[in-house]
C-alpha cells in the first residue's frame, strides 16, 4: 500500500498539466498520507497553474468503491496544510492554495479540485489562508452556474474573501480602464441578485442554478467589491497613474458633464430657482477643478505586456535571421539558408500568440493595441541600437548612418559585423555554427 501512496503522491508532484486521480479503493489513512506527501510543499511549477482533481465518490453503482470519508480526508488534510476551500477558485495563479468540491451530475461523480501552491507564485498567492476561513464558500451542488465557469465575471462574483478579490483585481485589472469595466460587471451582478430577490418576493421558486447563485453571493459583498474598485480608480487619478488614452477619456467625460450642467444652469436661471442654481454651480465648480487636476497629470506609459520577457527573447532570436534575410535578398537561397529562415515565420507566429495571451481582463481593442504598439516600438528602438553598436555607429561607405538605422550592412564592414555579435550571444553562436557547417547532411 505504501508504494501505491508514494506512486500517486509522486505522480501529483510530477504533474505539469491538469490531471485526475481516482481515490477508489484507498482508505482514509492512505488518502491523508497521499495528500500530505503531495501538497506539503509547493509544486515545482513556475508561475503556471494546473488543477488536480480527486474523485472521492460516485453514484449507487460505484459508491462502494470509495471510503465514505474520502472527501473529508482530502479536504481536512488540505486545510491542515494551509489550503482554503473557495467555490470561486479557478485555474489561475491567483488561486494557488485553494480547493473546491464539485458534483459532476453527468458522470455522477463527486470530486475535489485542488489548485496547488506552486513555486514562482508570489507570497500572497501561496498564503491565501490568511483571513479567508470564515468567508469561504463550501459545498458542491449540481447543475451549471448562471455564470460561465472560470470566466472573470464568475471569479468576481464567487470570490468569497475580500483579500482574494483585492489581490485578483490588482493582478488582473492593473489599469484604471480595467477597474472601470470591473465596476460595470459588478453592477450587472447586483442587478442579477436584485432580480432574484424580486422573484422570491413574488413567491416564484428559483431554479437550481438560480438558487445556487443566490446562496453563493450577498449584496453586502457585491457592494464592498464595487466600493473597492471605485476607490482604486480614484487612487489611480490622485496618483496620476493613468495612460494618455485614459486621460483623454476622463477629460472627455468631465467636459460632457460640464456641458450637461451648463444646460441645467441655464434652465434654472430662466425659471429663477436660486437654490437649484446654487447647487448646480457648485457641481460645475468641482468638475472644473477636476479638469485642472487631469490636465496637470503627466500620463504614464502603458502597462507592459504580461509575456513581454518571452517576446523579447524571441525577438532577440530573430535578429540574426533578419540579417540573413537582408544579405540574401535578390539571390537564390541555399538549402541551409532556407531551413534557417523558416524559423523566422515560426517566431513571428509565436510572438503574435504571446501578444494576444497578454490581453487583460475587460481590456478593449483600443487599450490593448496601445500596449502592443508600445511593446513593438520598444523592440524597434532596441534593434536599432543593437545594429548601430555592431556597425560601430557608421561605416566607410557614404550614407553609413542612415544605412545602419535601416539594418543595411555595408559589404566593406561585413567581416566586422559578423564577428562581433558571434561573441556576444548564444543565439549568434548557434547561427554562425549552422552557417559554417557546410558538410552537415542533417539539414
Amino acid at each position: 500500500a505504501s508504494s501505491t501512496v508514494s506512486g500517486m503522491a509522486a505522480a501529483i508532484r510530477a504533474a505539469t498539466e491538469s490531471e485526475t486521480f481516482d481515490l477508489a479503493g484507498n482508505s482514509q489513512s492512505t488518502i491523508t498520507t497521499t495528500i500530505q506527501s503531495a501538497f506539503a510543499t509547493p509544486l515545482p511549477l513556475i508561475d503556471t497553474m494546473i488543477r488536480i482533481t480527486f474523485v472521492t465518490g460516485a453514484g449507487k453503482l460505484g459508491r462502494q468503491k470509495y471510503d465514505e470519508n474520502a472527501a473529508k480526508a482530502v479536504s481536512s488534510t488540505l486545510r491542515d496544510l494551509g489550503y482554503v476551500e473557495d467555490r470561486g477558485a479557478s485555474c489561475v495563479v491567483e488561486c494557488a492554495g485553494m480547493f473546491k468540491s464539485q458534483h459532476d451530475t453527468g458522470k455522477n461523480l463527486k470530486t475535489i479540485v485542488v489548485f496547488p501552491m506552486i513555486k514562482g507564485a508570489d507570497d500572497d498567492s501561496n498564503s491565501v489562508s490568511n483571513g479567508l476561513g470564515d468567508m469561504s464558500l463550501k459545498g458542491g451542488g449540481g447543475g451549471q452556474s448562471l455564470l460561465e465557469e472560470g470566466s472573470p465575471k464568475e471569479m468576481i462574483a464567487m470570490s468569497s474573501s475580500m483579500n482574494t478579490f483585492q489581490r485578483m483585481i490588482q493582478n488582473k485589472c492593473p489599469s484604471w480602464s480595467q477597474k472601470k469595466a470591473c465596476v460595470a460587471i459588478i453592477a450587472d451582478l447586483k442587478s442579477m441578485l436584485q432580480s432574484l430577490d424580486t422573484k422570491l418576493l413574488h413567491g416564484t421558486v428559483l431554479t437550481e442554478q438560480e438558487q445556487d447563485f443566490y446562496d453563493s453571493i450577498s449584496m453586502d459583498s457585491i457592494e464592498a467589491k464595487s466600493n473597492f474598485c471605485k476607490e482604486e480608480m480614484k487612487k489611480h487619478v490622485d496618483d496620476g497613474n493613468i495612460t494618455k488614452l485614459e486621460k483623454e477619456k476622463l477629460l472627455s467625460q468631465v467636459h460632457d458633464k460640464i456641458q450637461a450642467l451648463e444646460k441645467e444652469i441655464g434652465v434654472a436661471t430662466d425659471e429663477k430657482k436660486p437654490k437649484k442654481l446654487s447647487k448646480l454651480s457648485a457641481q460645475k465648480e468641482k468638475l472644473t477643478e477636476r479638469v485642472e487636476t487631469l490636465e496637470n497629470i503627466v500620463p504614464k506609459p502603458p502597462t507592459p505586456l504580461k509575456h513581454q520577457a518571452e517576446i523579447q527573447k524571441l525577438r532577440k532570436e530573430m535578429q540574426p535571421l533578419l540579417k540573413l534575410e537582408r544579405e540574401t535578398k535578390g539571390r537564390l537561397l541555399t538549402i541551409k539558408e532556407t531551413t534557417i529562415l523558416a524559423r523566422k515565420e515560426e517566431i513571428e507566429e509565436e510572438i503574435l500568440v504571446l501578444e494576444e495571451k497578454s490581453r487583460g481582463w475587460f481590456e478593449d481593442d483600443e487599450d490593448f493595441q496601445v500596449r502592443v504598439d508600445n511593446s513593438r516600438a520598444q523592440a524597434a528602438t532596441a534593434a536599432k541600437r543593437t545594429v548601430k553598436k555592431s556597425t560601430g555607429g557608421g561605416g566607410s561607405t557614404s550614407g553609413g548612418k542612415k544605412a545602419t538605422i535601416n539594418w543595411v550592412v555595408p559589404n566593406a564592414g561585413k567581416k566586422r559585423v559578423t564577428k562581433k555579435p558571434a561573441k556576444k550571444t548564444a543565439t549568434s553562436n548557434a547561427f554562425a555554427a549552422m552557417m559554417m557547417d557546410s558538410d552537415s547532411d542533417s539539414d
